[in-house]
């Protein structure tokens, strides 16, 4: 758990020596950097759901093979520090995933290698029942947008905002 918000941004700095759990050549701080660039660009209004994006993998090194349980993990670990919606934002990226290959034709086809691998472990395509709870659920338009903008933020080398312009965000949503 994250009480600080100096706690989080020191873990975060140590996400910079964790190479990507894709096995793609960054680690998971520029992920996070380029998902928070994406949906500041996208949503330039949602501070939250930009902090969301920079935040949402923090768990990776802490989970097993599949990471199956780092989206509750992570959201569990910032919800003191940064709010109910920030974590629904974190804990929601995965449904996300299984929502969007369950409703969107072309989105399983797009994913990354590693995020196909996940995909079984945590939990495969939503059911019908599922897209509908789902579907209700409040924010989850945003979900899906942090979601989109995840999977489009794997990019080696992306000219993006670096940590230190995030932590001023990351203050005001915690000050919240």
């Amino acid at each position: 758990m994250f009480s600080t918000v100096d706690d989080l941004v020191a873990h975060l700095h140590h996400l910079a020596g964790v190479g990507s759990d894709e096995g793609l050549s960054f680690s998971e701080l520029d992920h996070g950097l380029q998902t928070a660039s994406i949906l500041a660009r996208n949503q330039p209004d949602d501070l939250e759901l930009q902090v969301a994006g920079l935040v949402h993998d923090i768990a990776h090194p802490w989970d097993g093979p599949g990471q199956p349980e780092h989206h509750r993990m992570g959201a569990r670990a910032v919800e003191g520090l940064l709010g109910e919606r920030v974590a629904f934002l974190i804990e929601a990226h995965v449904d996300a995933k299984r929502y969007l290959v369950a409703t969107d034709a072309g989105y399983h086809d797009a994913l990354s290698p590693g995020s196909v691998a996940t995909l079984q472990a945590q939990g495969g395509p939503m059911t019908s029942e599922e897209v509908v709870a789902a579907e209700t659920s409040p924010d989850w338009s945003a979900a899906v947008a942090r979601r989109r903008a995840d999977d489009g933020a794997k990019v080696v080398g992306a000219d993006v905002a670096d940590l230190d312009h995030w932590i001023p965000a990351i203050r005001l949503v915690a000050a919240d």
